[in-house]
């Protein structure tokens, strides 16, 4: 191995160790190095899927995008994606082996070990930095035995540990001088320091704090990272929905901070094992939309557009919204004449039935869709997962244009074949660099309601700028000019750019550099 690393981990999960993780990716990049991200083990439902066909976690993606490479499987070589509340199907190097309880995936450890080693040199030959994220915390007790994915990720790298806690929650030095108590002392000695995150307020008023916690553990405070609110960087887990605001800019008069009218209400129907829900972050920066996440006919109201996600568990999922109303709420608002899409799973729903007899998803043999697109769905064993390109389809029925010539980038993951007996949505032109004319998606005949397996298409400028614009006519609000017009990927690269900025202000770099023996260039 030839690369340097340094690792990211946590007094617990959400405190910030995939932001810290990107923010240093791009910092490293924009000094000349070539890092890559590492993560041995992720769960998460929010999943990417690579060049050839392999799926990974989102984080990873991010990270990768950060650093100005291509994801790739090596970067997350176990990704497991919950499909109860004591199992998930594990996927490994990008590739799904099967369903297994925590029992027995901690079985198979020393085998997943042997993954994870033998993808981590791999990295490590082609890179200068890696930087390394944990999971959780090193402090799990219960978990250490069959830990690949903290310290004993750091000990196989030979890496220093940056302890990354949040301050905002309260409790942030009980938490980490409790993270120190619960490690060995051999653990402990690859602390190069601690990262405050998600700080507000006035600094001097938490330095006594950080200098007695320096001065009790004898490791150095090297960030104190600000609040950071919706920066605009995908978020790995659904956890985040928790706190999902994109609405604190908007004010009871309907207009945004800058004065810009919301014209447009998208209302994203959250499901208990939502998927992928990054598809709609985008949605959320144009500043003429409004975008809510709801799980209750309470919240849902009167939208402009309601949107069906991806699922892990399409069957479960479909049962809930139907137990609790929403699926009856959906069917009449479409009914009358609201907008409704649905993506993957969300599209599966719209259908008239899911079959799953060889009970691949659920213990369901055959279950009644919402009716709202002539599509059955039937579920295989073999998981369906691509990169793709299309374009609309000829003479569908939706109510608004988006030129023949645009080519719609994004992805397909999906356990399910749709038949639909309407007219489509896309035309896949590209599946896995490989040219293909096959039909996707289905278009209901007054054009209102529509489905995709097309994970990805609202990143899509040209069809995401189509659609704002014919909510806003319906609504008679006049669409924004071409100057505010918003580009997916120049949104990113600033997102990125900003939160290196910020994080590289209020992080001893030197320190760090020291830490993994390098020279500051």
């Amino acid at each position: 191995m030839t690369a340097r690393a340094i690792m990211i981990q946590g007094t617990g999960s959400n405190v910030g160790k995939s932001l810290i993780a990107s923010a240093l990716c791009r910092i490293f990049r924009r000094a000349g190095h070539r890092v890559a991200p590492f993560k041995s083990q992720n769960m998460a439902l929010n999943s990417y899927v690579t060049r050839d066909g392999g799926e990974m976690g989102r984080a990873q993606v991010v990270q990768a995008e950060a650093a100005g490479i291509e994801p790739s499987v090596d970067m997350n070589p176990i990704l497991l994606k919950p499909t109860t509340d004591t199992g998930a199907q594990v996927i490994v190097m990008g590739r799904p082996v099967g369903d297994m309880t925590a029992r027995e995936y901690f079985a198979a450890r020393a085998d997943m070990l042997g993954v994870v080693e033998k993808a981590y040199r791999g990295l490590a030959e082609r890179y200068d930095v890696i930087v390394i994220e944990g999971a959780g915390s090193p402090a799990e007790i219960n978990l250490k035995d069959n830990d690949i994915v903290n310290m004993k990720m750091a000990e196989l790298a030979d890496a220093p540990v940056l302890l990354v806690t949040d301050v905002d929650r309260g409790g942030a030095f009980a938490w980490v001088v409790g993270t120190l108590e619960l490690l060995q002392k051999d653990e402990r000695s690859r602390l190069a320091g601690f990262i405050f995150n998600k700080f507000r307020g006035d600094p001097a008023l938490i330095k006594d704090g950080l200098e007695a916690l320096e001065s009790r553990t004898g490791i150095p405070v090297l960030g104190l990272i600000p609040y950071l609110k919706d920066i605009g960087i995908d978020e790995e887990d659904s956890v985040w929905l928790d706190q999902f605001d994109y609405n604190t800019n908007r004010s009871e008069s309907g207009q945004n901070g800058d004065g810009i009218d919301v014209g447009v209400d998208i209302a994203v129907i959250r499901l208990p094992r939502t998927s992928n829900f990054t598809d709609f972050n985008i949605l959320g920066k144009e500043a003429h939309v409004r975008l809510r996440y709801v799980d209750d006919t309470r919240t849902l109201g009167r939208p402009d557009l309601v949107i069906l996600p991806g699922t892990k568990s399409t069957i479960s999922d479909l049962l809930f919204i139907k137990q609790n109303g929403l699926a009856q709420a959906i069917t009449e608002l479409a009914r009358n004449g609201t907008m409704v899409m649905g993506i993957c799973g969300g599209y599966q729903m719209l259908g008239t039935i899911i079959e799953d007899k060889g009970s691949v998803e659920s213990g369901h043999s055959s279950t009644e869709g919402l009716g709202l697109l002539d599509v059955s769905t039937t579920f295989s064993a073999e998981k369906q997962t691509y990169q793709a390109r299309a374009v609309m389809a000829e003479g569908n029925p939706l109510p608004f244009h988006v030129d023949a010539d645009s080519v719609l980038s994004g992805y397909e993951i999906h356990m399910g074949d749709s038949q639909c007996r309407s007219r489509p949505l896309l035309r896949i032109t590209e599946r896995g660099g490989k040219e293909v004319n096959i039909a996707d998606g289905a278009v209901s005949e007054d054009g209102r309601v529509a489905g995709t397996y097309l994970h990805g298409i609202f990143d899509n400028d040209e069809f995401r700028r189509q659609l704002i614009k014919h909510l806003m006519k319906e609504k008679g609000t006049a669409y924004a000019d071409d100057d505010a017009r918003l580009s997916s990927q120049a949104f990113k690269e600033q997102a990125y750019d900003r939160l290196a900025d910020v994080v590289q202000e209020n992080l001893s770099m030197d320190s760090i550099y020291r830490a993994m023996g390098l020279e500051r260039p």
